[in-house]
């Protein structure tokens, strides 16, 4: 039995993660590869998260899957928020680190499924955090880009220590 692949996870550093990505046109077969290749590369990471430009593809989507019910939201627009949440966010591109970064507790998504429906998901606190967290990656923007300037620099010292020591770790209880 072959293992299946993954795509190497781009990190920091990479320009492919400062870029916008194009909304999906096509949902066909060469797609659903990619994206039964994006679950493997996540669970294999691991994460709960990964958006396409994690792994070089310009193109707006992600996979997630918390509680074990994976999922993919194409061309996913944020369309309401509520309330307010801190909580410890990693990110498989930036491994090692994690920061307490506040956002909204309750989002509201429409998107397109896999097989071309038009979905409305409403994500609370972790689940909201993750679409937050890769729809971020789709617009080109990091951790990093939301921290307030002395931590945005302290974390970016701290980044350089992990990577001349060798490479950061992933921690796999806050990677999105």
């Amino acid at each position: 039995m072959r293992a299946m692949s993954t795509f190497p996870i781009r990190v920091f550093g990479d320009p492919v993660l400062k870029q916008q990505t194009r909304l999906v046109e096509d949902i066909d077969g060469t797609f659903a590869k990619v994206v039964d290749t994006m679950f493997t590369t996540m669970y294999d990471a691991p994460g709960v998260g990964l958006a396409a430009p994690q792994v070089g593809v310009q193109q707006r989507f992600f996979v997630y899957d918390i509680d074990d019910e994976p999922r993919v939201l194409i061309n996913p627009q944020i369309v309401a928020t509520e309330g307010e949440w801190t909580y410890e966010e990693g990110c498989l591109s930036i491994p090692g680190l994690n920061f307490a970064i506040v956002r909204p507790k309750v989002i509201t998504v429409q998107a397109v499924d896999i097989d071309g429906n038009e979905v409305v998901v409403v994500g609370d606190e972790l689940l909201g955090r993750v679409f937050l967290h890769e729809i971020d990656h789709l617009d080109g923007v990091l951790m990093f880009d939301r921290l307030d300037d002395v931590a945005r620099k302290a974390a970016l010292r701290e980044w350089r220590r992990l990577e001349t020591e060798g490479g950061a770790q992933r921690d796999p209880s806050h990677a999105l």
